[in-house]
């Protein structure tokens, strides 16, 4: 079982980092570490029969070589490549990807990258391997390459079935995302997705699943397989009010609290109003947003109403619609509030997601479309911004009560303290 390399990423709070080219150098490292570990395995089956007189395999892993830098057109990569003792007489192995002496390799520069984005979701990586090796790239045959799609395969199939019960969410984000690859004429993969804190403040990616057109049957049947698996019911939700999460989440966690994406709500509403009224609309959108309480939040509303309402009622209506679930946050931390008003972390995570459809070219697969997603997505939430104010996550989760973001002091608290 080849072991999948440790996985970075390059986005930070949620947004997708300037510097492309260190995505793309810390992709080529990474295809490249699997890449080789691939190519000694298929060495180690073909010779695994070979033994000396005492039955001692003559071909065996031996470790890592020292880590050596290989320039290329993204930059400097550092690899630790596998190495391999061959005790056959006048035999020794070579790598055909990465000689043993090879320091800078314009070929490798030029197709990394591209082996990398294309071999997650097309399984296409002929051209890149003609560019990187010539016409004889026998360490990455079309078999051998379906064998390194099955370790992320793998991972993911193992990842989606793991055990919840040992951790705990106090908020969830969730949103169903389109994506471009192509599966048929009118079929397109629609992925749902659902990201979590935990009481420490840390976030993780949850669930990444195909789904019918964000249906309540699609999410109610993932829902139900997480608290199966021993997810608690997380005490928020956040999401755009279009999804078929809500009715199910009712069903599956009444308990759940809902906060509509004020980001989603805000699009809404100024599709509603001629161009030339969309910026002063805005403001006051904003101006209710970013209230300070509840009451001033409300009292916004009544203005924007008040200035809309007699000519653009449809306007209005959106940002009413849904009007108490788009101020739960004010029953919050405000030190959370930040956070918890829009789903930006699955939104600016997926923007490294729709980046990787441009260049998808051939048809595509439900499955390979949601590994790639699920790749994706890891790599960004390894640097995923705790939340603001962590250390009150666990009295949120406790039952702690707040009003416009302040905590609700109780009377028994005081009773024990003057006791």
């Amino acid at each position: 079982m080849l072991k999948v390399v440790e996985e970075r990423d390059w986005s930070q709070d949620g947004q997708v980092s300037p510097d492309l080219d260190e995505l793309v150098r810390e992709g080529a490292r990474r295809m490249l570490l699997v890449a080789l570990d691939v190519e000694v395995a298929v060495y180690l089956e073909r010779y695994r029969g070979v033994r000396d007189e005492r039955g001692h395999a003559l071909v065996v892993r031996n470790g890592r070589a020292r880590p050596r830098k290989v320039t290329v057109g993204a930059g400097t990569l550092e690899v630790a490549a596998p190495r391999v003792d061959d005790r056959r007489e006048g035999e020794r192995f070579t790598s055909r990807i990465l000689p043993p002496y090879m320091r800078r390799s314009p070929k490798v520069e030029e197709t990394l990258p591209v082996l990398y984005l294309r071999g997650l979701s097309t399984g296409d990586f002929r051209p890149a391997l003609k560019g990187l090796l010539g016409e004889e790239a026998s360490g990455l045959s079309s078999a051998n390459i379906s064998r390194l799609i099955g370790v992320w395969e793998a991972e993911w199939e193992a990842w989606r079935g793991r055990s919840l019960e040992d951790v705990d969410y106090v908020y969830v984000w969730v949103d169903g995302i389109h994506v471009n690859v192509r599966l048929g004429e009118q079929d397109r993969l629609c992925l749902l997705v659902m990201i979590g804190v935990r009481p420490d403040g840390t976030k993780d990616l949850i669930a990444v699943e195909d789904g019918y057109r964000e249906s309540t049957e699609s999410w109610a049947a993932l829902l139900r397989d997480l608290k199966r698996r021993g997810m608690r019911a997380p005490e928020l939700a956040v999401g755009d009010g279009a999804l078929g999460f809500w009715a199910a989440v009712r069903d599956v966690w009444p308990e759940t609290r809902e906060q509509r994406d004020w980001v989603h709500v805000i699009g809404n509403v100024l599709d509603k109003l001629p161009k030339r009224l969309q910026g002063r609309a805005k403001e006051l959108l904003h101006e209710i947003m970013y209230a300070p309480t509840r009451e001033e939040a409300e009292e916004g509303m009544e203005r924007f109403e008040a200035e809309y309402g007699p000519k653009y009622p449809k306007g209005v209506e959106s940002l009413r619609r849904h009007e108490d679930r788009l101020l739960t946050f004010f029953d919050f931390p405000a030190e959370h509030w930040r956070h918890i008003r829009t789903s930006n972390p699955i939104e600016s995570s997926f923007s490294t997601v729709r980046l990787r459809q441009r260049v998808t070219k051939g048809p595509g697969s439900r499955k390979r479309g949601l590994l790639m997603a699920y790749k994706l997505l890891r790599m960004a939430g390894e640097r995923w911004r705790r939340l603001n104010g962590a250390n009150l996550l666990p009295l949120v989760r406790a039952g702690v009560q707040f009003n416009n973001g302040e905590q609700i002091e109780r009377e028994d608290t005081h009773q024990k303290v003057a006791a």
